[in-house]
């Protein structure tokens, strides 16, 4: 009809991290998404007011975040952490409340010290260990507060470019045999699948609130992924060492974050709303076939 407003749009914050990218893959070609990497939005800037028409937009999406875990346990890296994690939601989470602009944001299972014998739900307190989960934790209570909001907890978390599982990848290639942690807990998250699902949350207009999101099937251990890594490539998976984390970290040379044993988060609710997770099995299987058919495609070079 003459004279209809045009459909208010979404904007991806942090587009050119490992989840931006996949946002940006899974939106591509969409004239209502748009996506602005730290060199178009820095959320330590203090501008962020004026860095949009903000009453253009309906959803924002929060994929920008701080996460070197070791370097924020120093002086500098703490300060970071909070100006990004924290002040920047702060900041976001304002602009939100102002022009009821839907948040959505990413959260970690680092809000939990992983003591629990059981999955963690979206309802359990947080107590977190490191700097890192407490910057987290902060910002989901201060997202809590936007009217439109979700809250996607995730963990253990893979996409383009470097990550666990591309290095073990590497390492297995080169011939090195790797001691990889055995005593922490999890299921991986591939950033395609939590792509998606931040999606589902924002097409369907699911309850608002905090949501579980990682792989579905049975938890593991970084040691038994990289072992699967091996395996799916080609390679002997016993040339991985399972190794305990104080002793994976005893000799390291700068701090150390500490981290939790349990990061199972329960999918229930999430499953309730009528999105099913993809298996963290199947996932990983998919990825590697990807890289290995990547590899051989461009004669071995990375």
């Amino acid at each position: 009809m003459a004279g209809d407003l045009p459909p208010r749009k979404t904007l991806v914050v942090g587009a050119g991290g490992q989840l931006g990218r996949a946002l940006r893959v899974a939106h591509e070609g969409s004239a209502h998404v748009e996506f602005a990497e730290r060199a178009d939005i820095d959320l330590t800037s203090g501008s962020l007011v004026d860095a949009r028409r903000w009453t253009d937009y309906d959803t924002i999406v929060n994929a920008a975040a701080y996460t070197a875990v070791d370097a924020a346990e120093t002086p500098e890296g703490r300060a970071s952490a909070w100006a990004v994690n924290v002040a920047g939601t702060t900041a976001l989470a304002r602009i939100a409340t102002e022009h009821a602009i839907t948040l959505i944001h990413v959260s970690s299972d680092y809000v939990f010290d992983g003591t629990a014998t059981r999955a963690y739900t979206e309802d359990d307190p947080v107590a977190p260990l490191s700097v890192y989960g407490q910057t987290k934790a902060a910002a989901d209570y201060v997202v809590a507060t936007v009217p439109h909001h979700y809250v996607v907890r995730t963990s253990w978390v893979i996409g383009d470019g470097r990550n666990f599982v591309s290095t073990m990848l590497s390492l297995a290639e080169r011939g090195i045999d790797p001691a990889v942690v055995d005593d922490q807990r999890g299921r991986l998250t591939f950033t395609t699948d939590l792509a998606r699902a931040i999606g589902y949350l924002a097409r369907r207009r699911a309850p608002y609130g905090v949501y579980n999101v990682t792989g579905a099937g049975a938890t593991t251990t970084w040691a038994d992924v990289a072992r699967s890594t091996f395996a799916l490539a080609g390679h002997d998976p016993s040339r991985v060492t399972g190794v305990s984390t104080r002793d994976y970290f005893a000799r390291a040379s700068g701090p150390v974050a500490p981290r939790p044993g349990n990061s199972e988060l329960d999918l229930a609710k999430i499953t309730a709303a009528g999105f099913t997770p993809a298996k963290a099995d199947t996932a990983l299987a998919d990825y590697v076939e990807r890289y290995v058919e990547g590899r051989a495609s461009s004669g071995g070079e990375a």
